[in-house]
């Protein structure tokens, strides 16, 4: 007994006729009454009176009926979570990111994936540019999130639509708390304690250096360091004046810290990129088309 004859059957009986079943079913009268006139023969069973102008069900039809609706329903159901299953995407997505406020967007594209693809988990990884490249040249990581300028030459990339502002991290009794915005001379005779991005002549270019000018080498800095996290802990401790981007260090009411930014104003645009050829698992490329929708 077939599936398909079973919704044959289902539609005659709701149609109440062979032509109009026929032409619900988008098939000839005969071949519908052959099919019928089969199941019939395979049950052993009449299943209907016929009239000229329509069909009645027999009690044996009326169970039938009932029966069928039931197979037909579970196998609709069954379909649904196969094809449920097909389509259900899950896995693992590793993200590699320096310490930014754009993390805010990626955060929020994670958010609306979960709305359709709840099974998929994200792991994030936090370093700055040499880490996250390394770990995304070795395969560890889907993603990186580089600050510009880097060398991208060996990536697929996407611009986020996204600035990092660079400043100043300072206690907010320092001397120069008290200055809306921090020009290249009140940084030379002041311990500062500058991130490895700031101090790092990434590909032929230094954005901070060349912000700074000719006096650059002259500046005293004290300690350097890749987690903002960490760098604010010395600024508390009175150890110096931290170079670094905005949004990334407790500056709020209740923090003892205090954010200036650059005079000229320096601003840092950001890539979220991915090894050239890469092969992504279902879940990352997922996220990449996500990606590429938002960006």
């Amino acid at each position: 007994m077939e599936v398909r004859v079973l919704r044959y059957f289902l539609t005659v009986a709701r149609e109440g006729s062979i032509t109009g079943a026929a032409e619900f079913l988008h098939v000839t009268q005969p071949t519908l009454s052959r099919q019928l006139k089969d199941l019939e023969e395979e049950l052993g069973k009449k299943l209907f009176i016929r009239s000229s102008h329509s069909i009645i069900l027999t009690d044996e039809g009326m169970l039938l009926r009932k029966r069928a609706e039931e197979i037909v329903d579970m196998v609709d159901k069954l379909e649904a979570e196969f094809r449920s299953m097909e389509e259900t995407i899950s896995g693992d997505v590793y993200i590699g990111s320096g310490e930014t406020d754009a993390m805010k967007q990626i955060a929020r594209i994670v958010r609306d994936l979960q709305l359709s693809y709840p099974n998929i988990r994200y792991h994030l990884y936090s370093g700055n540019e040499d880490d996250v490249t390394e770990r995304l040249d070795k395969g560890l990581l889907d993603f990186g999130i580089l600050i510009q300028p880097a060398d991208l030459s060996k990536y697929n990339y996407i611009n986020i639509p996204a600035k990092d502002v660079w400043g100043v991290v300072m206690r907010k009794d320092s001397p120069l708390a008290f200055k809306e915005t921090i020009q290249a001379t009140d940084l030379l005779n002041v311990p500062l304690i500058c991130s490895r991005q700031a101090m790092k002549q990434t590909f032929s270019k230094n954005e901070f250096a060349d912000w700074f000018g000719e006096d650059f080498d002259k500046l005293n800095v004290l300690t350097t360091y890749n987690l903002a996290y960490n760098a604010a802990i010395m600024v508390e401790e009175g150890i110096g004046y931290a170079i670094t981007l905005d949004k990334i260090v407790n500056t709020s009411s209740d923090s003892n810290l205090c954010f200036r930014p650059l005079e000229p104003r320096l601003e840092s645009g950001l890539n979220i990129v991915w090894k050239k050829h890469q092969v992504f698992s279902a879940a990352a490329d997922m996220f990449l088309k996500e990606l590429r929708a938002k960006f």
